[in-house]
């Protein structure tokens, strides 16, 4: 197989509609060590982010998502704009699809549906840094 592991991708083309974080970032915890899950590729500490799809044709379900980031400190994520709402986009996107099992169905067998995890290497306001997907690095080149 051509492709493995973590796919890379841009957000535009992800969040054509753009997302709403609904809080600051938050450590990602292993539910059974209680202790802050460490990325296997970089060794580094993993940090969420909550967000929203504002995608109008996404439902409620589908529409809240989880970002990770793996970084040694936790990342800022902009001030609320409206309500609880921050707007933000992340650069260098990657996402992994995977099975998730929903239950059974009457016969017995599994329900399962293709799931994805997302991560990034950074977050920041819309319109400041990268700009389309691009790591902020790339957009000051280009300037």
């Amino acid at each position: 197989m051509a492709i493995q592991g973590r796919i890379p991708v841009n957000f535009g083309d992800v969040f054509p509609h753009g997302v709403y974080a609904t809080g600051p970032a938050e450590p990602l915890t292993n539910f059974e060590t209680k202790r802050q899950e460490t990325d296997k590729d970089t060794g580094m500490p993993v940090w969420v982010i909550d967000v929203y799809d504002a995608d109008p044709e996404a439902n409620h379900k589908a529409s809240a998502i989880k970002i990770k980031i793996d970084a040694e400190v936790c990342p800022v994520v902009p001030e609320p704009a409206f309500g609880p709402f921050r707007p933000v986009e992340f650069d260098g996107m990657t996402v992994t699809p995977w099975i998730e099992e929903t239950g059974r169905k009457p016969n017995g067998e599994m329900r399962t549906r293709i799931a994805y995890s997302f991560r990034a290497r950074t977050v920041r306001a819309p319109g400041k840094g990268g700009g389309a997907g691009r790591p902020a690095a790339a957009a000051k080149d280009a300037a």
